[in-house]
């Protein structure tokens, strides 16, 4: 490389879009044949680029991230084989079958123009869904097939500051998809599996450019909520004090 070439643009920030995660799917009885007698899903957890590709099936995934990501390492379970899995082209991701959910430690690695430090993300497993009020933590086996596939998944950006001149020629020669600005499918990410949804028929979310509005909006929702509660209780235990007060009152008189 050039020594030009490892001159950095100060004051000068770039980012791509990613997402990180895993679907997961319960095995038929057909596929349960062929795994140990206790594995009840099948599993794929991945590095991928954030938007979908057109008509696709899977989320995430129209950019091959492969123009600057040089290998991601899945630290998956202790309990399986060969528990750190190396990927050095992409698709960035481990299909794996199992019973149980667990953290995976996510290394990426840049390639070597880039001049930068890989960067450790973590993710749970998710292989059942979030389960609504009064529903159970772990859906009945014939529940989960019609259901249909477990989402979990996270949208994040790499940002690379002060790049160096090539890697930044690199990065600006490889534009990311852009995001939809708004929902083509309405799923919400934040429900691991969609198809539970009542009226829903299922289907594959997408992130979108407005995701960080409804996610503001979410939350906010959420946080007047819990303000809400915690009023209700301040007032309840004022009244139990009165009535303490009150009733203490009548004992010493």
């Amino acid at each position: 490389m050039a020594n030009t070439d490892r001159v950095r643009v100060r004051g000068l920030s770039i980012f791509r879009p990613i997402i990180y995660g895993n679907t997961a799917t319960l095995l038929t009885p057909e596929e349960r044949e062929n795994c140990p007698p206790e594995h009840t899903h099948k599993w794929t957890v991945a590095v991928r680029g954030a938007a979908s590709a057109e008509n696709s099936d899977i989320v995430g995934g129209a950019d091959n991230l492969g123009y600057f990501i040089k290998r991601v390492a899945f630290k998956l379970h202790d309990t399986y084989p060969n528990p750190t899995r190396n990927v050095d082209k992409p698709p960035f991701e481990v299909a794996e079958t199992g019973w149980g959910e667990f953290e995976i430690q996510i290394r990426i690695h840049f390639i070597q123009e880039s001049g930068e430090k890989a960067i450790i993300l973590y993710h749970h497993l998710k292989l059942h869904p979030w389960a609504r009020a009064g529903e159970p933590e772990i859906p009945l086996p014939d529940d989960a097939i019609k259901a249909g596939p477990v989402h979990s998944w996270q949208y994040d950006e790499i940002v690379f500051n002060d790049p160096y001149q090539h890697f930044l020629g690199i990065l600006t020669s490889h534009p990311p998809k852009l995001l939809p600005k708004a929902k083509t499918k309405p799923i919400p990410f934040h429900i691991a599996n969609p198809a539970s949804l009542e009226g829903s028929k299922g289907g594959v979310p997408e992130f979108t450019a407005l995701m960080e509005k409804d996610e503001t909006a979410r939350l906010e929702e959420a946080k007047k909520a819990i303000i809400a509660e915690q009023e209700k209780t301040r007032a309840t235990l004022i009244a139990r004090e009165k009535e303490l007060e009150r009733l203490q009152k009548l004992v010493n008189s």
